[in-house]
């Protein structure tokens, strides 16, 4: 099964390590966005299965983005990522549509594809 993921950070250096480290981890990414407005774009014309979301974009914060993609038919799986470590609790981050949060300097540890893989009943 091929798990489809979208990239979206400002930075296109970490975009290029994300997108490194998510595809070693047998995911495939099918797109990298650099804001929000073009993240929104990307997961209505992909649909894909994950979303690698930062939270300070130049337009927008992670969090509103992942609100508005959760409104959308079948949203994706999201993992917030930044360099701050996340200032909400998990039933925030729930409420926003949030699966998880990792930090960009523990991103390499993370099980990238537990994260995004969907859940098994």
């Amino acid at each position: 099964m091929c798990i489809n993921i979208v990239v979206v950070d400002d930075d296109p250096g970490f975009r290029r390590i994300a997108t490194t480290l998510l595809t070693a981890r047998g995911l495939r990414v099918v797109a990298e966005s650099r804001d929000g407005a073009s993240a929104l774009a990307a997961v209505r014309a992909h649909r894909p299965d994950g979303l690698l979301l930062d939270l300070h974009l130049p337009d927008t914060d992670g969090l509103t983005v992942a609100r508005q993609v959760t409104e959308e038919d079948a949203p994706p799986r999201i993992v917030l990522t930044s360099t701050d470590q996340s200032f909400w609790s998990r039933e925030e981050l729930q409420k926003a549509g949030i699966e998880s949060f990792v930090a960009k300097d523990r991103l390499f540890d993370a099980d990238l594809l537990g994260l995004f893989s969907p859940d098994v009943p």
